[in-house]
């Protein structure tokens, strides 16, 4: 799931649970509708209670990286655990500077 709070430009998304291809299509529409809203300047997805991810959260942070540029902002992911962040090394997306 996903909690959003919009803050001095900021949208932050805190993800929890799994996030797997039956969840990940609601927290892409959540997340698409509050930046098409309030086009931030920044749009920060903390996975820090997430336990599972599956490719579909993979394609969900390319997803944001790519929309949120468009309308030019720009991404961080913050709190990856550490049984993810091999996911995504491995998956190229630590390559996209968007991890703290």
């Amino acid at each position: 799931m996903v909690d959003m709070k919009f803050r001095d430009g900021v949208v932050t998304a805190k993800l929890s649970g799994e996030i797997d291809h039956h969840i990940a299509p609601q927290i892409r529409g959540e997340i698409d509708a509050r930046c098409e809203s309030c086009r931030p300047s920044r749009l920060v997805l903390d996975f820090g209670k997430v336990g599972f991810m599956d490719s579909s959260g993979i394609g969900l942070v390319m997803g944001r990286y790519r929309m949120i540029s468009l309308i030019g902002g720009r991404l961080e992911v913050v709190n990856v655990p550490q049984n993810l962040r091999k996911i995504f090394v491995l998956s190229g997306l630590g390559s996209l500077g968007v991890m703290k």
